[in-house]
């Protein structure tokens, strides 16, 4: 437990989340001169900041607006990078943690230097059934929390598709190699987007199952999500695949683009599908993920054909399951998927 940990913590509107998450900070059993608590604060409109400001210890980052979950992180990645640290742990605002939580992430990232992720294992706060034991990515891009709703049970550790940005450790040096979040995503798939592009580096990221975190979680906090959620999923996709893979999914892509259009209009959240469909109409904006898609193209030493082994055909979410998800969307979308990989060589 010798290396240096920064516990970044991104705020926005927490006053009634952050006292019990920083009071679960001051018990973990890591060696307090090894770590350091950064909260990055997005211009709360609350009482946030004074309820930080009881925390004598703490270091405290006022944002002067809302730049959202990524960047506010990379704000606190980059202090991390600037001042020597071995490791990040980033953690969501609406949290508590196992005293135990901290040390067995850092034990298990240890054991092998291409590991540049740890996730713990988050547990829902009132129920304590699963919130994720490792998240999970759709080949069209959409992205969940696996093992959601489970029972918990004992378990090994092991890979993961990618490590849930509500709890991760990262290695600082990979980070260096690969890059910070893209803070063009805002909120959602930014975590999703790293641990692809980690695997795609030739880098490892796993689930630390004894290290545990309980998630106070709520799936429909905005509509707003619905833009983030939607938009991401094509810049992960674009930013990432092979152009060749992007072809090859195209018609599936296609058919359930359209599907989530025509239920958007049912759901309520149509105009934020609208708004998807806006942004990529701008030449600025295809300007900026060509550029981010050169890059990760440029790092890669994995080929897609071994990164997609990790993806599934089905969406498997509780909170999004529906009739015709169950019985007509994952079924004819996953059998497409179990063709197709076959036919990725590259």
């Amino acid at each position: 437990m010798d290396k240096k940990v920064l516990i970044i913590i991104v705020t926005y509107n927490a006053a009634e989340y952050i006292g019990a998450c920083l009071s679960s900070l001051a018990k973990i059993n890591y060696p307090r001169d090894r770590f350091d608590i950064l909260v990055v604060d997005n211009a709360s409109t609350d009482r946030t900041t004074d309820a930080i400001k009881d925390f004598v210890e703490i270091k405290l980052l006022v944002n002067g607006k809302n730049v959202g979950f990524a960047a506010g992180n990379n704000i606190g990645l980059k202090y991390a990078v600037d001042n020597g640290f071995d490791y990040v742990y980033l953690l969501n605002q609406d949290t508590e943690v196992d005293p135990e939580f901290l040390a067995k992430a850092v034990e298990l990232a240890r054991i092998d230097e291409k590991i540049a992720a740890v996730q713990s294992k988050l547990l829902l706060f009132d129920t304590k059934k699963i919130n994720s034991i490792g998240n999970e990515i759709h080949y069209l891009g959409f992205a969940f929390a696996g093992g959601y709703q489970l029972s918990d049970r004992q378990m090994s550790a092991r890979e993961i598709t990618y490590a849930s940005g509500a709890a991760c450790l990262l290695r600082i040096f990979a980070l260096k190699k690969i890059g910070l979040f893209n803070a063009d995503f805002f909120m959602y798939h930014e975590d999703a987007d790293l641990g692809w592009r980690l695997w795609l580096s030739g880098w490892k990221v796993m689930l630390a199952p004894e290290s545990v975190v309980y998630h106070k979680y709520e799936f429909s906090r905005s509509i707003k999500k619905y833009y983030y959620m939607e938009r991401n999923r094509f810049l992960v996709i674009l930013q990432n695949y092979k152009l060749a893979t992007i072809l090859l999914i195209a018609p599936a892509g296609i058919l359930m683009d359209l599907a989530t259009l025509f239920y958007s209009f049912f759901s309520g959240w149509w105009l934020e599908k609208l708004k998807v469909y806006v942004y990529f109409l701008s030449w600025k904006n295809w300007a900026k993920i060509i550029k981010a898609r050169r890059k990760v193209q440029r790092l890669r030493v994995v080929g897609d054909r071994e990164v997609v082994k990790r993806f599934v055909g089905k969406i498997e979410f509780q909170d999004v399951a529906n009739p015709l998800l169950k019985y007509i969307a994952n079924p004819l979308f996953n059998l497409y998927w179990q063709i197709v990989k076959k036919l990725i060589w590259w």
